[in-house]
């Protein structure tokens, strides 16, 4: 049985990569019936796309999303830094499916803003080298994570993230986080929004943000590579969705869910923007 949901925001799904969670992220969509569905950026990784590794369960996520699409679910897909090849085709259409690089809602009359966030990361937009390169050094430390959690879990303890400890202790990356989160606020109560929600920093949250001229709440989508999140919006309520937490009532792979396609063809399409 579906569970039938009105908004759901996901991002930084960097499908593509070895780090991303393409099977769980496909028990999820396969587990919802959206109204809407929004994909805020850095869905493909064409920065590191190889066309030696994109496997089936990574092109299943982009079937999903189009057989999605054909149905009842307005898609939109938001660039993003990693994604960013998709940003010529800024207000293409596909039947449901929307190519944007924001969007602005109404949701039951509040006023709501969405976008990757990339914006404002100084070194994704003057030295986009320096971010290349930081991404490759990111999807090593998950892969290398991924093999340390492989043991943990072999040896009955918890899985450990190396990418949040950092993010915990390095202090630059702690005032960089909270840098982003308070300019998003601050831009969305400028501009009068109720909800501004991101992507970009890989880090989940929802929290109200208040200053001098007004409150707006903050929301972030996190990411399918540690996270493994979602933002659900149904009956009024925000709420992030965690996959690690509700993976147990979550049913496998429904191949029947997703319409009958050409691996090699759909391939072919991510590869003509790598």
């Amino acid at each position: 049985m579906k569970r039938n949901v009105e908004l759901v925001v996901i991002s930084d799904v960097h499908l593509g990569t070895y780090g991303c969670k393409a099977k769980e992220l496909l028990r999820y969509l396969n587990s919802i019936q959206p109204k809407t569905l929004v994909l805020n950026g850095d869905i493909i990784d064409i920065w590191q796309f190889k066309k030696s590794y994109f496997p089936k369960p990574h092109l299943k996520v982009i079937r999903k999303i189009l057989s999605l699409a054909t149905k009842n679910t307005d898609v939109y897909y938001i660039t993003g830094n990693h994604d960013e090849m998709f940003r010529k085709f800024t207000d293409f259409e596909l039947g449901k499916l929307k190519v944007c690089n924001k969007i602005c809602l109404n949701i039951d009359q509040k006023k709501t803003w969405i976008f990757h966030g990339d914006v404002f990361d100084a070194s994704v937009q003057h030295s986009k080298w320096i971010a290349k390169l930081g991404g490759k050094g990111y999807d090593l430390l998950i892969i290398i994570n991924n093999v340390v959690n492989w043991f943990l879990e072999k040896m009955g303890k918890e899985k450990y993230s190396f990418s949040k400890k950092i993010k915990n202790n390095v202090k630059k990356a702690v005032k960089y986080i909270g840098d982003f989160e308070l300019t998003a606020s601050e831009l969305a109560i400028d501009n009068q929004y109720d909800y501004v929600v991101c992507g970009h920093i890989h880090q989940p949250q929802i929290r109200e943000v208040v200053n001098k001229k007004g409150s707006c709440t903050y929301l972030n989508s996190g990411d399918w590579i540690e996270n493994l999140s979602a933002l659900e919006y149904h009956d009024k309520q925000w709420k992030i969705f965690y996959y690690d937490e509700h993976k147990h009532l979550l049913k496998d792979d429904e191949a029947e869910e997703i319409p009958e396609m050409d691996n090699s063809d759909l391939l072919k399409i991510v590869t003509n923007f790598s």
